[in-house]
């Protein structure tokens, strides 16, 4: 692990991941294609590109237990969930599940802020409700002692 993380860069590699994983949603592309497409695509300047490819490729990998923690904690199917939104849900599900190393206050902040600039007016608030319930089980021990993130 890379003890020196530049948060405006991880940042940046989550913003462009949440479109990589609205496409992937869409198209059902191979994640790898999608990775491949955005490096041509976007100006991938001050961007963590190797936790960009990490998120398009990896939460796919997983989607099935990033979906089964997500589920159980949404007022309606995962399914009906706005595809942006679910883009959002599904990297912060990614990272309290897999990235333990960053507190699920960050997940849940970073994954707010997009949720305030991609998604549906007020999805923001719907992000951190469910985010708040799937930490509370998959990071239980953190949220319990308090940990600042």
């Amino acid at each position: 692990m890379n003890a020196k993380i530049n948060p405006s860069k991880r940042r940046k590699a989550r913003r462009y991941a949440v479109q990589g994983l609205y496409q992937w949603q869409l198209t059902g592309n191979e994640p790898k294609d999608v990775f491949e497409l955005i490096l041509v695509d976007v100006n991938l300047n001050k961007t963590d590109i190797s936790y960009l490819e990490e998120l398009i490729v990896q939460v796919p990998r997983h989607i099935e237990e990033i979906d089964d923690s997500l589920t159980p904690k949404l007022s309606r199917k995962l399914s009906e969930v706005d595809p942006v939104e679910r883009a959002i849900l599904r990297i912060a599900a990614y990272e309290l599940l897999k990235r333990i190393e960053i507190p699920y206050r960050v997940v849940i902040n970073e994954a707010v802020e997009q949720a305030k600039t991609f998604g549906a007016e007020d999805g923001h608030k719907f992000v951190n409700g469910v985010l708040d319930k799937v930490s509370a089980v998959e990071r239980s021990v953190e949220v319990k002692a308090g940990k600042k993130g």
